[in-house]
């Protein structure tokens, strides 16, 4: 930053000495036909002072509504602006950016490009921090443009309003009207349709709002749960994509008649979701709604019984752990002994192991969203991940705080068991195909890599553990609602015991 300010510096006293050296050394006739070079120069000048207020790493928000405290976040790399990717985007991200743009803390952790889609490259994906940060590119991510996320990936931040230093107090940015019930608003009613699509199972989703003409959903946060319903609504089975282009709308665009909707992904008609009370659209007018929808879906069903009756402590030295620090399966403390300390192998991680075993009750095979070409290949574990977020483990107080860090683990998807007269279709050796077949499960067992929680650094007592898969909701499902276990943890300095789970959404 010092270094930065001399610079600046120096090109503004280079503006002023040129300016004085041309007033004081050349009489009227020179100063006029000098004049155009002199202003060539000066231009130059200011470019150059421009580009050094561009600092690699800089971070800024875009998109949002209510002012300059929100909006999907960008980052400065090699001179050029490029998004970030929302997969493991959480709170610790969100506080780190809101902190360096100068605010206290983040209110929330925006994903699915909830104030639009990405408008540039990728620069950043899986980030990683632990909150101790002062830049976000600081923190662990995959690399400079390494990102397999589409367009509807876009992460974003709502920050605390109040900033850590002002100067003076500029104007209170007009607060964004709140969200109603469609069926509230538009007492006549509504009507649904799908256009332009290649089957009539898909399309672009267009809105007749009462007595109006039909017109388009607006894409900011459009997701797999909105998509949900109006399959559902249209009788057409459930959503395999939520799409937040005009890929279906062949070159015709109509104006956008609703924006900001908000489904749980159980409702039975999109009017009974909520949306912005005025239709707000940022972007291009490509930014709609659409669906793809399928008869056949699969059903992921969480094993909460198997979880309970595997779970138990391990103490670990990080000698053991090198594969998993790899794929970020440990908390950041061990990142950090591992750079300021030798002897850092040495050191003990206790580990909170238990099995996933994750049936497939669907009427579909469950496959990765992302293309085999783009799968990861994990080198110490010789095999690829076809999902960079398959599961979320998570341990949180009384208060609703994650007070460990949730770890977020890539799975191999496989057939590992499944019911008589069925089949194993999946296998992950030899870069075969991924996915879990019905009525098969994925079973990774207690013994393997990752399949912990890293709570070296919590307090004895009584927590709630929280595993989710497909938590991202990235491939669509006939239901989310038996995707996570929600169980009892109790913790003491010898031992932990997982009990009394329920079944509930990630």
């Amino acid at each position: 930053m010092r270094l930065q300010l001399q610079r600046v510096g120096i090109a503004f006293s280079l503006i002023v000495l040129l300016s004085a050296f041309e007033f004081c050394t050349s009489n009227n006739a020179t100063w006029i036909s000098g004049r155009g070079k002199k202003t060539r120069v000066v231009r130059r000048l200011r470019k150059d002072f421009r580009k050094l207020k561009k600092q690699e790493g800089a971070l800024k928000l875009i998109g949002g509504e209510s002012g300059e405290h929100e909006g999907n976040v960008e980052i400065l790399h090699d001179g050029k602006w490029g998004s970030i990717c929302d997969d493991e985007w959480d709170d610790f991200e969100a506080n780190v950016v809101c902190k360096q743009l100068g605010f206290n803390g983040a209110i929330k952790a925006t994903t699915y490009g909830h104030f639009g889609q990405a408008r540039r490259r990728y620069w950043m994906d899986n980030v990683y921090c632990d909150g101790s940060e002062v830049e976000l590119a600081k923190c662990r991510f995959d690399g400079w443009g390494i990102s397999d996320c589409g367009s509807n990936e876009a992460a974003g931040v709502i920050c605390s309003r109040d900033k850590e230093t002002r100067t003076s107090s500029p104007p209170v940015p007009q607060e964004k009207s709140p969200k109603a019930r469609i069926k509230d608003t538009y007492l006549q009613g509504t009507a649904l349709r799908l256009s332009g699509g290649r089957v009539h199972s898909e399309g672009r989703v267009e809105i007749k709002l009462g007595s109006a003409d039909w017109g388009v959903i607006c894409g900011d946060s459009w997701s797999i749960l909105e998509a949900a319903v109006v399959c559902r609504q249209l009788g057409l089975g459930y959503a395999s994509d939520a799409i937040q282009t005009n890929f279906f709308g062949n070159g015709e665009t109509i104006p956008v008649s609703i924006s900001g909707v908000q489904c749980n992904g159980n409702e039975g008609n999109l009017a009974e979701c909520l949306h912005d009370k005025v239709a707000d659209c940022p972007g291009t007018a490509e930014n709609v709604a659409e669906v793809v929808c399928h008869r056949e879906m699969a059903d992921l069903v969480f094993d909460h019984i198997e979880l309970m009756r595997t779970a138990h402590l391990e103490d670990r030295q990080l000698y053991w752990l090198q594969c998993a620090m790899e794929e970020n399966c440990v908390a950041s403390q061990a990142y950090k002994m591992q750079r300021e300390s030798e002897n850092w192998h040495l050191e003990t991680r206790r580990l909170l192991r238990f099995t996933a075993r994750i049936l497939n009750a669907g009427t579909a095979d469950f496959r990765p969203s992302v293309p085999k070409h783009l799968w990861e290949w994990h080198m110490c574990h010789m095999h690829y991940h076809s999902m960079e977020v398959f599961a979320t483990f998570d341990v949180i107080d009384s208060s609703g705080n994650k007070v460990a860090e949730g770890h977020k683990a890539s799975f191999c998807l496989e057939d590992n068991q499944c019911m008589p007269e069925v089949q194993p279709r999946y296998k992950c050796a030899n870069y075969g195909d991924q996915g879990i077949s019905v009525n098969c499960s994925d079973i990774y067992k207690h013994n393997i890599d990752c399949q912990w929680v890293d709570i070296s650094e919590l307090e004895p007592g009584h927590y709630t553990l929280k595993v989710a898969v497909n938590p991202e909701f990235k491939v669509g499902e006939m239901s989310f609602d038996n995707n996570a276990a929600i169980c009892r943890l109790l913790y003491t300095e010898t031992f932990a015991t997982v009990h009394s789970c329920i079944m509930g959404r990630p």
